[in-house]
């Protein structure tokens, strides 16, 4: 349902990410996602210096002397991004929720997809489809992904990525730059992503909260599963209970990372709280580098 509180909510939103908009396409954004490749123009005369291996046999066969083809860059992206409303993104323990840090990420892409007039589109998933949106153009197209969002009332509480792969490729038939926003919380994916990155160019955008990475010490806790249920009583205040959580923590993301390189999938690492430009920025960066 839209309310006057959630288009203004959309609306600060928008306001907020223009700066970084700004920043992202001055270069950044338009020089790593180039397009498909090039695409047929036109046929014109052969000039001397033109490569030969431009020319066109049928053409020059019909007219009797040499013609070559004309090749322009194709410019034009579809962008999807893939965002995950499980349980666990209502998880946050500084001034932002995983969910809002999801939010705010896809705005940012969207509104630098749309400035650079790709076409983007918007699959929400939990351990189902939630929400599909085709792509398209425009800016009163971003402002109603970033509405979606916002509004979105999950009917599962669970997270299924390879299942929300499998949807995508189903749809999106044409080469797309993918965007999951995630905390990527599940396993059994690797499949589906290895095969959706062999088509399109899949890109991670990891959140993480801080205190998913080191506990701090705040005595007897009682732990809950946002997605399973589970609940468990935890002594913080051991300093070996803590170190074994960090290790898990950290020995968890490692075998996933090896995982992200071995299907070739790019990663940026997000925590809730921390500006997302210095991450993003320094993705397209080293992106940049490897063309």
């Amino acid at each position: 349902m839209i309310t006057k509180d959630l288009i203004a909510n959309v609306r600060r939103l928008e306001i907020r990410t223009r700066r970084i908009v700004d920043d992202l396409t001055a270069g950044a954004y338009h020089s790593v996602f180039k397009g498909r490749g090039m695409e047929f123009d036109e046929v014109r005369e052969y000039a001397p210096g033109d490569d030969i291996r431009a020319i066109d046999w049928n053409v020059t066969a019909r007219m009797g002397h040499p013609f070559i083809k004309r090749f322009v860059e194709e410019r034009e992206l579809t962008v999807m991004l893939l965002v995950d409303v499980s349980a666990s993104g209502d998880f946050g323990s500084t001034d932002k929720r995983k969910r809002e840090t999801a939010t705010e990420l896809a705005a940012l892409l969207a509104f630098s997809a749309i400035r650079n007039d790709d076409q983007v589109g918007l699959l929400l998933f939990s351990d189902l489809e939630e929400l599909f949106v085709k792509p398209r153009k425009g800016k009163k197209h971003a402002l109603r992904l970033i509405r979606e969002l916002m509004a979105c009332q999950r009917q599962r509480e669970k997270t299924n990525i390879g299942r929300a792969l499998e949807s995508m490729m189903r749809t999106i038939k044409r080469r797309a730059v993918v965007f999951i926003i995630s905390d990527m919380l599940d396993d059994g994916f690797e499949q589906g992503l290895r095969a959706a990155n062999k088509r399109h160019d899949v890109i991670i955008l990891r959140i993480t909260d801080p205190i998913e990475l080191s506990l701090p010490n705040v005595g007897c806790v009682a732990l809950a599963d946002a997605e399973s249920g589970e609940r468990r009583l935890f002594n913080s205040r051991s300093n070996r209970r803590r170190r074994a959580v960090r290790l898990e923590a950290a020995d968890w993301r490692l075998k996933q990372e090896k995982m992200f390189r071995e299907t070739q999938t790019d990663l940026i690492d997000l925590r809730c709280g921390e500006d997302p430009i210095i991450p993003l920025m320094r993705f397209f960066r080293k992106r940049e580098k490897r063309r």
